[in-house]
């Protein structure tokens, strides 16, 4: 069995043996997500009945087991359920995100934000200044379009086409600057490219002399909620500074994403 076998090489000579067979135990029935009975479990692990029994009756009576009353078979019990709901409240997306976000102000000496879709526009939840004292029209609580910012079109790019056509609808697509994409066709085409890059740019599209890059934040069910960018002077902002920024950020949203239980390789 593949799954067994990786977990199996993650073992290390440190570890304590009896905890890492029962972490093992709960991987095989998550894996398998259904209900399996002593001798499945014994075969699969290839571990002696009496030691299996012996962990399924700890974890059992810390209720990480439970033991169907019909069939007699195991299954994951209800309090992974309430610590993997007590994990989720801890992803709280400033608190996870702010020591990324720092890291990325600092090193760029640009302007960091971060955002969420809400109602169809790009909510400012966090936004870190330059140095360079540049004077933009975000701000945390700000709402702005989202067909003419980096990270609108970001979250844009992820949402189901439906959605995307519903929000256009909803609210339109006013031009901000002469570079601004105004029909849904061009729009469209820029989302596919950020789907194949992986990041998304807005190039004066929104305000004259600036331009920003920004990059999807994964969630624990792949879905792209958040998105974090930076924003810099058009003439700031180019060659390899450029180039520096897109793979900055790319790697801040993947770490984010990682920490809010995302794994790197689900990342396209």
């Amino acid at each position: 069995m593949e799954f067994l076998e990786s977990l199996q090489q993650n073992g290390k000579p440190s570890h304590v043996q009896s905890v890492g067979r029962a972490l093992l135990l709960i991987e095989l029935l998550a894996y398998e997500n259904r209900e399996m009975s002593l001798t499945e479990i014994s075969n699969t692990l290839g571990w002696p009945k009496s030691t299996v029994h012996g962990m399924i009756s700890t974890l059992r009576d810390y209720h990480y087991i439970d033991q169907s009353g019909l069939t007699g078979g195991y299954k994951l019990g209800i309090h992974l359920f309430e610590l993997g709901n007590a994990v989720k409240r801890s992803w709280d997306i400033s608190k996870v995100a702010k020591e990324y976000l720092v890291r990325l102000n600092t090193k760029l000496d640009e302007m960091v934000q971060l955002a969420v879709e809400s109602d169809g526009e790009v909510l400012y939840l966090d936004k870190l200044d330059s140095k360079r004292m540049m004077r933009i029209v975000s701000d945390v609580g700000i709402r702005l379009p989202m067909h003419c910012s980096g990270l609108g079109k970001v979250l844009l790019a992820y949402k189901p086409e439906a959605e995307v056509k519903r929000i256009i609808n909803q609210k339109g697509m006013k031009s901000m600057t002469s570079r601004t994409i105004v029909t849904l066709p061009d729009l469209r085409k820029e989302l596919e490219k950020i789907r194949e890059k992986g990041y998304g740019i807005d190039d004066q599209e929104i305000m004259e002399g600036l331009r920003c890059v920004a990059a999807p934040i994964f969630n624990s069910n792949g879905q792209v909620l958040y998105a974090v960018s930076v924003s810099g002077l058009y003439y700031n902002m180019r060659g390899q500074h450029l180039e520096d920024v897109i793979a900055e950020v790319k790697k801040a949203a993947q770490d984010i994403s990682y920490d809010m239980g995302y794994r790197e390789s689900k990342i396209k």
